[in-house]
């Protein structure tokens, strides 16, 4: 996370304010633009250092095909303790996300931006076989990552076992799953919600270490979505469920799930 390239995700990363950021890296042929005038006055805000540079010298510069012509460079993400975002409560108690096995970086970009938009409070990922983010990582996730913290873990089965020792309800999803994860029976309780890797799903550790195991109902003739579609679809269907059960949910009553249902 050090290196942030592409428009939309150093300008989130100069708003958040979270991370020092040290420089700012930009082509000196860009055409005016709205978004560009945005970062280099948040820039000059935050007493940011701004070098505008040739193209090509800065195409040298960056691991992605598509900087836009600007990138920035900053402290590394802060690393989040697990137990730490599974006892957030306010203002809601934790939605959490744990990837199992993702290496793609545009997949886990487009997972992060849909997680943060659907409120989700912390991001789970193994140290180990899966991607972390990257300049391709950022840019995907178009400065969610600066959003939505995240615990690296050693072992995600191990993990999930802690998640639960925390009172927090482990969900799967998986294609070949019986139940609907809209018909999941939602409560006010910190749920985490696990995604299989692209392919394979999840690993049978992992789905041993859930509660329950939940699918997205397709109706075309295709049998699966990519783990980022999938991701997006789940993460609303829980955020809205969650948000209706506490609707409706009387005064002084905290609805539990029965696992077992």
């Amino acid at each position: 996370g050090e290196q942030v390239e592409g428009r939309q995700a150093v300008r989130e990363l100069l708003v958040a304010g979270r991370r020092r950021v040290k420089e700012v890296l930009v082509a000196n042929d860009l055409e005016p633009a709205p978004i560009l005038e945005d970062i280099l006055e948040l820039a000059e805000a935050r007493w940011v250092p701004v070098r505008h540079i040739g193209r090509g010298k800065l195409d040298t510069l960056t691991a992605t095909s598509a900087s836009q012509g600007v990138l920035a460079r900053a402290q590394q993400l802060p690393e989040h303790d697990l137990e730490e975002l599974a006892r957030r409560r306010r203002p809601t108690p934790a939605f959490l996300l744990a990837l199992d096995g993702v290496t793609d970086p545009g997949n886990l970009g487009a997972v992060v931006r849909c997680a943060e938009g659907a409120g989700v409070t912390g991001v789970v990922l193994p140290r180990h076989r899966a991607v972390h983010v990257t300049p391709a990582v950022a840019k995907a996730a178009a400065g969610a990552v600066e959003y939505v913290p995240m615990a690296l873990v050693g072992g995600l089965p191990a993990a999930l076992q802690k998640l639960d020792q925390l009172g927090v309800w482990v969900v799967g999803l998986d294609s070949d799953a019986e139940r609907s994860v809209f018909e999941l029976p939602l409560g006010d309780e910190p749920i985490c919600l696990v995604l299989g890797a692209e392919g394979a799903g999840l690993s049978r550790l992992v789905r041993q270490r859930c509660h329950a195991v939940a699918g997205i109902p397709l109706t075309g003739q295709l049998n699966s979505l990519n783990v980022a579609a999938a991701g997006a679809v789940a993460c609303f269907a829980v955020a809205r469920g969650r948000a209706e059960r506490a609707e409706h949910a009387a005064p002084g009553t905290s609805p539990v799930p029965d696992a077992t249902e």
